[in-house]
């Protein structure tokens, strides 16, 4: 499956398909959380402040690019993602919040509301 801005219709993943094993999953920080290829819907685990969120490997985004409001752009090397959605789709519609800094494991969560698997 791959994922769509539900707004526009764009494509803003590769294929992914549901992570079977959840000890796949790395809490490193610096690191790749989730494995390429694959989806898990976020039970809260990761503390996002967005029910539901469908976490992708970021190397999975497609078609996107960062907020054009550098308020919402926060981190010391990568973006940290606590001001908000920091991904946009190409045609401007939000779509979800990377988490790349440093001191976290490194995935995007995508906005149930704002996106869709077709």
């Amino acid at each position: 499956m791959k994922l769509i801005c539900r707004t526009c219709h764009l494509e803003i993943s590769k294929e992914v398909r549901e992570l079977p094993d959840v000890s796949l999953l790395n809490h490193e920080d610096a690191q790749d959380y989730i494995p390429e290829g694959f989806y898990i819907i976020d039970d809260n685990k990761m503390h996002l402040d967005l029910r539901d969120a469908i976490i992708i490997n970021l190397k999975d985004l497609v078609n996107s690019k960062r907020h054009s409001n550098r308020s919402r752009l926060n981190g010391c090397c990568g973006m940290d993602g606590l001001d908000g959605r920091n991904r946009l789709c190409l045609r401007n519609h939000e779509i979800g919040t990377e988490k790349s800094d440093c001191w976290m494991a490194h995935f995007i969560a995508l906005d149930p509301e704002m996106v869709q698997f077709e």
